[in-house]
């Protein structure tokens, strides 16, 4: 019998019941009634894993579903050591995945995506060996969690930035205070500085209300005075 086998694909021979070799790519003949063949496709196949509920760790219950890319890279393994491997592998799959996501908390499954990817990667890869199978990637696709979930965070971020908001505006209130401290013990230090301050409000009232200020010229005088006594303790010092 003519065999043509594509350049992807590999073709297992067996001979009455034994093993008889892999052929292929290419043209090849068989034995009628002597040899039965399996044709193995050697290309990257695709599993949509069907969405799981799986219980996390702390008691969370999520809904779950992945992609996992696999090839056959031992043709001759693929078809002897298990059934049907395509089965297997889907199989296999979906109960890694309850079995990781089932060790984790949930804020671990949320924010490491990528950890939890390369571990099922690595544990089917390594179960799906011996079958002549290599898993070259794991990409978990959606994750569902149940409504009162979704309100419980949404609290637990409104929370955190309400926190947020009362830290900045106590630091605001730090720092407004330390100066007005500052500047008390410099109007202590210099008790014209307070008047000085005075007219300069005074005058910016003035400014925006288009008013004349009238200050009375005897404290003026004193202002002065003691704006020059100043002075001259600053010297003596």
């Amino acid at each position: 019998m003519i065999h043509i086998v594509k350049e992807y694909e590999r073709v297992v021979i067996f001979r009455l019941g034994r093993l008889n070799g892999v052929k292929g790519p290419g043209l090849f003949f068989t034995t009628p009634f002597l040899d039965r063949t399996e044709k193995i496709d050697m290309r990257t196949v695709t599993i949509d894993v069907p969405k799981q509920d799986i219980i996390t760790k702390d008691n969370v219950t999520i809904t779950v579903d992945a992609i996992v890319y696999y090839k056959v890279i031992d043709p001759e393994m693929a078809i002897t050591e298990v059934e049907d491997y395509k089965y297997a592998t889907a199989m296999l799959a979906q109960t890694t995945l309850r079995d990781v996501l089932g060790q984790m908390e949930l804020d671990e499954v949320l924010t490491q995506r990528e950890k939890v990817n390369t571990d099922l990667q690595r544990l089917l890869d390594r179960d799906t060996d011996p079958w002549g199978i290599r898993v070259t990637s794991v990409t978990i696709r959606d994750v569902s969690l149940p409504d009162s979930m979704l309100r419980a965070i949404a609290k637990q971020a409104e929370a955190e930035r309400e926190k947020r908001s009362r830290i900045i505006l106590a630091e605001g209130e730090h720092i407004s205070a330390t100066k007005m401290r500052d500047a008390a013990a410099l109007y202590d230090e210099i008790p014209v500085a307070i008047r000085l301050r005075e007219l300069q409000t005074l005058s910016e009232i003035a400014r925006e209300k288009n008013m004349i200020v009238v200050t009375n010229t005897t404290d003026t005088g004193d202002m002065i005075a003691m704006a020059n006594a100043t002075a001259a303790r600053k010297q003596n010092r």
